[in-house]
């Protein structure tokens, strides 16, 4: 593996213009016992605090439940229309419900909205006994957690369809952000029921007709996704939240009061985008740097941009920026235009590194007589000589 490293001056004077003032942003102190903050549109994870660790997630783990019901729609297997039955195991769930009972037949997209907005636990059960593959709540969570492990949320086992406090039902909170990201991304017809503020069903339960998000209507850009509380997991949320062109997603889980969660969702928001900002760094083709050929007509080949590049840098601070060109090399001819050769890896203190994809700028033909004579002839001088290039062998 040959790592050639340069100065960004040797890069591109855009790179210089971007980073010149960038450096770490002051790091955010949350009073969550863990979270995870991602900036959707430029793929950077601006935020980890114990992330990986498995917790109850409370009704956030509905969002599991939403997701399967949102594919299976999509496949056909549920229509929005259709009715579902309502079982004894559903209609005992307490909590925050839909109060249902055994005699209603309800809509699926009454049942989602239920879910959504009203956090139902006995509408999670009624969706979850539809989609099993046997019938029962307990067949769903086993179907949950495979599906969560193929969307590599390697962190996530579920017991239940709804965040009820059971041993052993957990998720991280990275895996919650990934969760919220499939969502957004999956299903954008869908998305917009996280947004809805208010949902009264059947003139049921006229207290329990407001959604729990405490960051709708602040006029912040929150438009998402799913509360969650019990005494063990204590309060959470996963949100997410768009200005301008960016979206970033965010889980937080641990908070003691629902004003805490309130305060620290909404401090996130504002960190996020106003202690972070996007910049075009170069456009595709723009050259990088060479890498070096083996047997080819020419010893070496330019590198270029596959895609334009942009990053997510801290809007203040100084210049410490690293950057190389990482290839396995040297590239054996012959060589095409457009050949994906190199990564270009830049990294900025407090970020994780941004990596754009470099390619072959020109064809290299494999070389003929001369240049295969070339290529013999350094082999042979690099057997002979030493270290320092003397020609000396070791203890003559």
């Amino acid at each position: 593996m040959i790592r050639l490293v340069f100065k960004p001056v040797i890069f591109a004077a855009a790179l210089i213009v971007v980073v010149a003032q960038a450096a770490l942003a002051q790091s955010f102190d949350t009073r969550a016992t863990a979270a995870y903050v991602f900036d959707q549109t430029t793929d950077t994870v601006l935020l980890a605090k114990n992330a990986d660790q498995p917790l109850p997630p409370a009704s956030m783990s509905k969002l599991m439940t939403l997701y399967m019901a949102f594919e299976a729609i999509a496949d056909g297997r549920l229509t929005v229309d259709e009715r579902l039955p309502v079982s004894q195991h559903a209609m005992n769930y307490g909590g925050s419900t839909m109060f249902l009972d055994t005699t209603d037949r309800v809509r699926v997209e009454d049942l989602l909205r239920g879910i959504v907005v009203l956090s139902g636990n006995d509408a999670s059960a009624v969706i979850a006994e539809a989609l099993s593959i046997d019938g029962t709540e307990s067949g769903f969570a086993r179907m949950m957690t495979e599906r969560a492990q193929s969307l590599g949320m390697d962190n996530s086992t579920f017991t239940n369809s709804n965040g009820w406090p059971a041993a052993g039902h957990r998720m991280s909170m990275r895996d919650l952000g990934i969760l919220a990201d499939r969502l957004i991304t999956d299903f954008p017809t869908f998305y917009p029921l996280f947004a809805e503020e208010r949902y009264e069903f059947d003139g049921r339960a006229p207290q329990n007709v407001s959604n729990r998000n405490p960051l709708l209507g602040l006029g912040i850009g929150a438009d998402g996704l799913k509360t969650g509380h019990t005494q063990e997991a204590g309060y959470g949320l996963v949100g997410s939240a768009k200005q301008g062109d960016r979206r970033i997603i965010f889980a937080i889980t641990g908070l003691d009061t629902a004003q805490d969660r309130a305060e620290e969702a909404e401090k996130i928001i504002n960190w996020a985008f106003r202690q972070f900002a996007e910049r075009d760094v170069a456009e595709a083709g723009t050259r990088i740097a060479e890498a070096e050929v083996w047997m080819g007509e020419s010893p070496f080949v330019g590198l270029t941009l596959k895609d334009d590049l942009s990053m997510l840098v801290p809007v203040t601070g100084g210049d410490n920026i690293e950057a190389e060109v990482v290839y396995t090399g040297p590239v054996e001819a012959p060589i095409t235009t457009g050949d994906e050769i190199a990564e270009l890896v830049i990294r900025l203190d407090g970020l994780p590194e941004t990596r754009a994809r470099l390619v072959a700028d020109g064809d290299v033909a494999r070389g003929g007589f001369t240049s295969r004579l070339r290529v013999a002839a350094d082999v042979l001088s690099a057997k002979f000589l030493d270290k320092d290039g003397t020609g000396a062998e070791e203890g003559s």
